[in-house]
């Protein structure tokens, strides 16, 4: 099994309230979200009396057939796409999360980290609790259900206030949806609206990770769902209160670097505008003199076209990605060296023999792969190969809901600049700077980013979760 060589979020949300086929809108917002998670996927539906579910292990079109769908008809509906991590492919860690509580039927699926999840849990199994899971969205879940407030939202507040860390959830009750925000924002969640049509009476409300999954069903954006806000759709229509005291923002800027889909809204903002920004921020602080500019396909072509469209140097795709790429594949026993990556790259020696490159992509990780991509550069040719990467150095993991390596295996926490440079074989190399990344990603009065992963300064008080809880109960 090849390590992966970048961060990956780990999941993606949706949620349908009142739309004759709930299940299929849910279905077809996963298809959007699948880049935010290919190990497993899960619906819950409810026709408003009773609540349905299925999940397995795989993509989203492989577990939704017509018949599966079928069984799961109803009005309102929430799903998930998980990313899998090492180790944690296990159809017990899938969700949504349906439980029957003294609250009646609750489904919960989530998006982030919840950094105090051990210690609660831990208090919970000593209180006489059991898990069926070692994922941290549980412990919510026990939270809720033991809440000593009456109602449900007022149960689902109560136990929002008691975890700490990231979490865009949707939940949903057998005749209502929720959909809250961390105090901090870091994990994006947007909500939109279908207006009633074909003799359906009601607006149908819908919630998403990203608004690319708004443009698949016909949903009109209207807003993100706040930080520390908790908002109830119901037969009564819509409401929303904030069950938590404001807190300083700290939304995840690498969600413009890399994780979320050019065309969507995240935070508000467009990420087709900030990558296009983060690739002319790197031209005008790390220009070089070179014939083209090829990215990391699909990772750095939207910053490779803002590079190239402030440096004034052509643009090339240069390497083409194979996009039929499964998740097991043979490799002949006479080993050939950089198969994996030649799996998934393979360069247009046309264009790049006799050229002075530059290749962008948007991070640098364990450097293993970066470093065969420029090998592979110039063995097609290239006489020289300069590397820009639209971030700044990352040296620390995150713990709001990103699978990221440790420390000691995050190359820029080890290597000087000069060295990584080095160890990659590139004849120049320069990241973004902090200051420039955040200016591409539009940081002023609307928004304030969480740059750990660049600094180091986290935005919670954490454990080191690294050492005490495996990846397998992260979400």
């Amino acid at each position: 099994m090849q390590i992966p060589d970048k961060f990956h979020d780990e999941c993606g949300v949706v949620a349908i309230f009142s739309h004759p086929e709930a299940e299929k809108l849910a279905y077809l917002g996963l298809h959007a979200l699948q880049h935010r998670g290919q190990e497993s996927a899960g619906i819950v539906s409810s026709d408003g009396l009773v609540s349905r579910v299925h999940k397995a292990m795989g993509s989203v079109a492989d577990i939704f057939t017509e018949d599966v769908l079928s069984k799961l008809h109803g009005t309102l509906a929430i799903g998930h796409t998980r990313y899998s991590t090492a180790g944690d492919s296990a159809l017990l860690n899938a969700q949504p999360i349906l439980v029957q509580s003294n609250k009646g039927a609750i489904a919960v699926a989530h998006n982030g980290n919840l950094v105090n999840a051990t210690a609660i849990r831990a208090r919970l199994e000593s209180q006489g609790s059991i898990f069926q899971t070692n994922s941290d969205t549980e412990v919510l879940v026990h939270l809720i259900a033991l809440s000593k407030e009456h109602t449900l939202p007022e149960a689902m507040a109560d136990a929002l206030r008691r975890v700490e860390g990231a979490f865009s959830l949707v939940m949903m009750s057998n005749d209502r949806i929720f959909a809250a925000r961390d105090p901090r924002g870091f994990r994006p969640l947007a909500m939109g609206k279908i207006s009633a049509i074909d003799g359906h009476k009601h607006d149908t409300f819908v919630f998403a990770s990203e608004t690319c999954a708004f443009d698949l069903i016909g949903a009109e954006y209207i807003r993100d769902v706040k930080p520390g806000e908790l908002i109830i759709v119901g037969p009564e229509g819509v409401s929303s209160r904030f069950y938590s005291t404001a807190a300083p923002q700290s939304s995840c800027i690498f969600e413009h670097v890399y994780f979320s889909r050019p065309d969507s809204l995240v935070f508000g903002r467009s990420v087709q505008t900030s990558r296009e920004e983060l690739g002319r921020q790197l031209a005008r602080e790390a220009g070089v003199d070179a014939d083209l500019v090829v990215p990391v396909p699909d990772s750095g072509v939207t910053a490779g076209v803002g590079y190239a469209a402030e440096s004034g140097i052509p643009f090339r795709f240069a390497l083409i990605r194979n996009h039929y790429v499964g998740r097991t594949f043979i490799e002949p026993s006479q080993s050939v060296r950089d198969f994996g990556v030649k799996l998934k790259l393979n360069p247009v020696r046309s264009l790049l023999e006799g050229k002075r490159i530059v290749l962008i992509d948007d991070s640098i990780v364990r450097g293993t792969t970066s470093r065969k991509i420029v090998r592979m550069i110039r063995s097609a040719g290239a006489t020289e190969v300069h590397m820009r990467i639209s971030c700044p150095p990352t040296i620390s993991p995150c713990y709001y809901g990103v699978d990221t390596p440790s420390r000691k295996q995050l190359i820029a926490a080890n290597k000087s600049v000069d060295e990584i440079r080095e160890y990659i074989g590139a004849d120049s190399l320069a990241y973004l700077s902090l200051e420039g990344l955040k200016k591409a990603c539009g940081e002023g009065e609307k928004i304030s980013y969480c740059s750990a992963c660049y600094t180091g300064k986290y935005p919670t008080d954490i454990v080191d979760i690294e050492e005490i809880q495996p990846a397998s109960a992260r979400r």
